[in-house]
């Protein structure tokens, strides 16, 4: 065990420095080398076109793990094959392994120690793959001295002394374990006593929905006015799908519109023993049962957002496999991300998800049992929508990308020094931003990724969402943009009052509300400052009838804001009119300046020491547009004051909230207080805004000091959003274009409102635009430069 880790060539360890960083300063970016030696990955595993469930498992896994971290290592695949199985890659594959041939073992294992770039080998196992040539695995996996990792897909209880001795020789060969439940885990270690800390647990991979019009896509289908169970997956008689088949005339009986999907074609292995046999035994019970008008065959092999699109519309999903040991089942952890309030069997992975409200279990082969929970849920819709929720919310944690976080993680952490982890930044998508935004103004929140028009309209998200489509225009120049722009424009102007102030809360009926009387509006002032500043400082780039009607609009803004004490309002207010400044230079706009950063100073002065260099006893939320706005000072009226007190401030900001490789902003569970400094911060209450705000104050300390401890700090915490977080989840979905609204102690708030989303977008934009300007001024060759963004041309820099 000890030599198989620990063998490495000097290549491989030389695989550890695989981006070269330039900057206009030291190392600080990174950027692939043009003929970069990544460490690479071997997956042995049956693949597509394989038709089964390890194939598609495998494929989805391996496209999330090169999305997501391109620049980190690659994957190779070996398909396993047999004489029956033998099949044409549309993908690169290393190596092939037939396992109905002996031989094939010991060569493979010979080809893998050969191969020096190979750091990894990780086995989907299956019994039934290996069942032929058990002895010639076991000696393979003796053989390779790589690190291997063994997936076990079945974990069976209760073994005899001839599976548990195999089990337990596999498991010793193997440097790591990965299982899918918690169920699994305590199988190994209870029945097979297989050491615990050998054991990691990545639940099976979901896909990301869009979580369309439920309506809309029965439409599509032709599926109109029926209530649609439906049950998915390559068919065999252990599916036992014969129990609904008898339960539907008991459904039928109280819900007449009901139509039963059996989506999928029978499994390739079954039909080459029995053929059909399984299928037309279901089709006889339909016509004796007189199913034909509620039951209907898919019988074919669905492409992923075909599946995706008939699990969406389905009102109910049924899983009734009857077999007991089934470790786990991708089938409902698919519904499950979809939507579908379920209905399953008693199988370990359903006991373990289903519990809590998430679905409904079912004794094997009960009939009565699943007719009469089925009626139940179809006659009482809020029942499904709740468990639909909170489906969501448990199966939420297992998206693909969460899975291939787990999995690189796993492999940074068995590689050791050969392999570092690079999240590979998502393109940009607007999608959400638009789908929020009304011919009003953009809607304050979402139920999940669906706008709630009863939550009305804010003046701060409108701002925010104006510098946001701001950037991108000044980026992409996309006219597109320009519809939006006018739009968050409009709603800031209906916002203001005629003294020059500005509500901020507005309903459904673009009414304003009575909250308005009871908030303090200061910040949301300051934020209308700083969207109507930002518009004026690209205004060579928009319409001219709009430049002038935002800089008359701040204008009447700026009449009375020296009247506003709020710190964060007064930094709003500064960044506003600082960007403002540079596209019309005035004398009143320094002086404006000046003021409210003299505040600022004078506040710095009064509560910081040695060891508490803020402006406030406590650090609370936003804290980054602080610093940010008396730089933003210094940058106009060049004074050295708000120059120092910016950055001395901002770096005491960033030793708060910086650890090693990962930020964790001020949680809004308990602000961090200047005499309970030695308390612990609790964990959870983290909000995109302030990373967001964060990330916007590195670029611009970057820009004004050319200190690359910003832009490598920046990097980290744009990665906040990919995964590198306490939960090491995703909070940017990249399938709507949305952001969730919140990283928790323990769960992620799925709902993607306007403040989070538009703040992932700003802090996208921000380091887009910033990385541009240093590849634009960088010391890397004209070569690599040109490399570099022909492989981000339609990823990060698109």
């Amino acid at each position: 065990m000890r030599n198989r880790i620990t063998t490495k060539s000097s290549n491989a360890r030389s695989a550890g420095s695989q981006k070269k960083r330039y900057s206009s300063g030291s190392n600080a970016i990174y950027i692939p080398e043009t003929k970069k030696k990544l460490p690479e990955i071997l997956f042995i595993t049956s693949y597509p076109p394989r038709e089964c469930g390890i194939a598609t498992y495998s494929q989805d896994l391996i496209k999330v793990l090169n999305n997501k971290f391109k620049y980190s290592f690659k994957i190779k695949i070996c398909p396993l094959e047999s004489k029956n199985e033998q099949h044409v890659y549309s993908e690169p594959t290393q190596y092939i392994l037939n396992t109905d041939h002996s031989n094939a073992f010991q060569n493979l294992a010979s080809k893998i120690n050969d191969n020096t770039a190979i750091q990894i080998v990780l086995v989907q196992h299956e019994f039934g793959l290996f069942r032929k040539n058990e002895a010639d695995f076991r000696q393979f996996l003796n053989t390779v001295l790589k690190p291997v990792i063994i997936v076990f897909h079945t974990v069976l209880p209760n073994p005899n002394e001839l599976l548990k001795e195999n089990v337990k020789k596999i498991t010793g060969s193997a440097h790591s374990i990965i299982v899918m439940t918690s169920s699994s885990a305590k199988i190994l270690m209870n029945d097979y006593e297989i050491a615990p800390e050998k054991i990691t647990i990545i639940a099976h991979g979901t896909h990301l929905v869009p979580h369309s019009d439920k309506a809309l896509l029965k439409e599509k289908y032709k599926l109109t006015g029926r209530n649609v169970l439906s049950t998915f997956g390559l068919l065999s008689s252990g599916k036992s799908i014969e129990t609904t088949l008898d339960a539907l005339p008991k459904i039928i009986k109280e819900n007449h519109d009901v139509l039963f999907l059996i989506i999928g074609k029978t499994h390739p292995s079954v039909a080459k023993e029995e053929g059909e046999k399984y299928r037309l035994m279901l089709e006889a019970k339909i016509e004796t049962l007189q199913l034909q008008n509620h039951v209907q065959f898919i019988n074919r092999y669905l492409s992923l957002s075909d599946l995706l699109e008939y699990l969406q519309l389905t009102d109910i999903y049924l899983f009734t496999s009857k077999d007991p040991n089934q470790a786990v089942s991708g089938t409902f952890s698919y519904a499950m991300s979809c939507g579908c309030p379920i209905v399953s069997t008693p199988i370990p992975h359903a006991c373990e998800v289903l519990c809590g409200g998430s679905g409904i279990i079912v004794d094997f082969g009960n009939v009565q049992q699943l007719a009469a929970e089925v009626n139940h849920l179809l006659l009482d819709e809020q029942l499904r929508k709740n468990i639909s929720a909170n489906g969501l919310h448990k199966i939420a944690p297992t998206a693909w990308e969460n899975a291939a976080i787990a999995h690189a993680l796993l492999f940074e952490k068995i590689a050791e020094d050969t392999l570092s982890l690079h999240y590979k930044i998502p393109k940009i998508n607007l999608d959400h931003i638009k789908k929020l935004t009304t011919s009003f103004g953009m809607i304050q929140f979402s139920n999940i990724n669906q706008p709630d028009i009863n939550s009305g309209y804010t003046l701060d998200d409108n701002a925010r969402a104006m510098v946001a489509m701001c950037q991108h225009f000044e980026l992409t120049k996309d006219v597109a943009d320009l519809e939006y722009i006018y739009i968050y424009f409009d709603f800031i102007k209906y916002c203001m009052q005629p003294g020059g102030h500005f509500l901020n809360y507005v309903d459904e009926y673009r009414q304003f509300t009575n909250q308005n009387n009871t908030t303090n509006l200061s910040d949301s002032n300051g934020r209308a400052i700083w969207a109507l500043g930002y518009l004026i400082s690209i205004g060579d780039l928009i319409p001219k009838d709009l430049a002038k009607a935002a800089q008359t609009t701040l204008y009447t803004a700026l009449l009375n804001v020296n009247k506003i004490h709020s710190t964060r309002a007064m930094a709003f207010i500064i960044k506003g009119v600082y960007y403002s400044n540079t596209k019309n230079k005035l004398a009143q706009n320094v002086v404006l300046i000046t003021e409210l950063a003299n505040r600022l100073v004078q506040m710095y002065r009064h509560e910081s020491d040695k060891d508490w260099a803020w402006f406030e006893s406590y650090l609370t939320y936003g804290n980054s547009i602080l610093p940010e706005a008396l730089l933003c000072a210094w940058l106009a009226t060049g004074d050295a004051v708000y120059k120092e007190t910016a950055k001395s401030s901002f770096d005491f900001l960033l030793s708060k909230i910086f650890r090693e490789d990962c930020i964790k902003v001020v949680s809004n569970k308990g602000w961090l207080y200047k005499e309970k400094e030695a308390i612990s911060i609790p964990v959870g209450g983290e909000q995109p805004i302030d990373v967001a705000y964060t990330i916007l104050a590195l670029s611009k300390f970057y820009d004004a000091f050319k200190d690359d401890v910003y832009l490598q700090k920046m990097e980290i915490a744009f990665s906040w959003f990919l995964g590198n977080n306490h939960l090491q989840q995703i909070i940017y979905n990249p399938c709507t274009g949305g952001c969730y609204d919140g990283l928790e102690d323990t769960y992620i708030n799925l709902n993607q409102g306007a403040e989070s989303t538009v703040s992932y977008l700003m802090a996208r934009l921000t380091v887009k635009k910033t990385f541009k300007k240093i590849l634009k001024h960088s010391s890397a060759t004209e070569s690599q430069m040109e490399h570099y963004l022909k492989l981000n041309s339609k990823n990060q820099f698109a």
